[in-house]
């Protein structure tokens, strides 16, 4: 069989820097030197094979489902589509996702955040898209959350997204914005991703998505590498 075709470049001008001083945690982890190209080799353009029900055990699509009682907040729906670089559907790969609860505090040792953790919102999540690239899940709106990065300084809400893809070449961490949240115009995370780009961090209301009575719906689509691919995180 034939070795897979190395992937594209990353498009360093709609990704964000390793260096934006206003984010500061990036002032301490950048590297200090110019970043060294690698050939892409079978390493790099191949992934794990298998079922991944398999390697990472049953879907958990519905957040507000996994303990005895309802989660606090509003129900939303979040779906789409996992695209390659080449806008063709990524099928069977991993989409995993974790966030904040409504009132924007992780279940997590280190968030001492003084907010309520919610006994039946745990908010984290994963799911394997079909042969078509899609994905859905049901969760609880996460809720903005005060960081020490500068003064008065709080996170906007957001979801965050981590996938494999057909290859280790096309991993992604990224995160997931609302329409229409203030806080984004003043977040150094987000306003780290060049302009043009942060757009495709933004999910987009969808009624089509909307489920009657019960959820609002968000259309949030991931392209792995190329020119229009998704922006990683910081």
């Amino acid at each position: 069989m034939a070795a897979p075709l190395p992937y594209n470049r990353e498009d360093l001008a709609s990704q964000p820097p390793s260096l934006f001083p206003a984010y500061g945690s990036t002032v301490k982890r950048a590297p200090s030197q110019a970043p060294i190209a690698i050939p892409h080799t079978l390493t790099e353009t191949s992934g794990p094979t298998g079922t991944w029900d398999r390697l990472m055990g049953p879907a958990v699509a519905d957040l507000t489902r996994q303990h005895g009682g309802e989660p606090i907040g509003e129900r939303i729906v979040v779906a789409g589509r996992v695209l390659d670089e080449n806008e063709r559907p990524v099928a069977n790969t991993v989409v995993e996702l974790w966030q904040a609860n409504a009132a924007g505090r992780y279940v997590h040792g280190k968030d001492q955040h003084p907010a309520p953790l919610d006994p039946n919102f745990t908010g984290a999540g994963h799911v394997v898209t079909d042969d078509q690239g899609r994905y859905r899940f049901v969760t609880i709106k996460p809720g903005a959350y005060p960081w020490r990065n500068h003064a008065n300084a709080w996170r906007p809400a957001h979801l965050h997204f981590s996938l494999l893809g057909p290859a280790f070449a096309t991993r992604l961490v990224t995160q997931m914005y609302f329409p229409g949240d203030p806080l984004i115009a003043i977040d150094p995370i987000a306003n780290a991703v060049p302009p043009g780009a942060l757009e495709r961090l933004i999910a987009r209301f969808e009624l089509g998505v909307t489920e009657p009575e019960w959820a609002l719906g968000y259309i949030f689509d991931i392209v792995l590498r190329g020119r229009r691919a998704t922006p990683m995180e910081p």
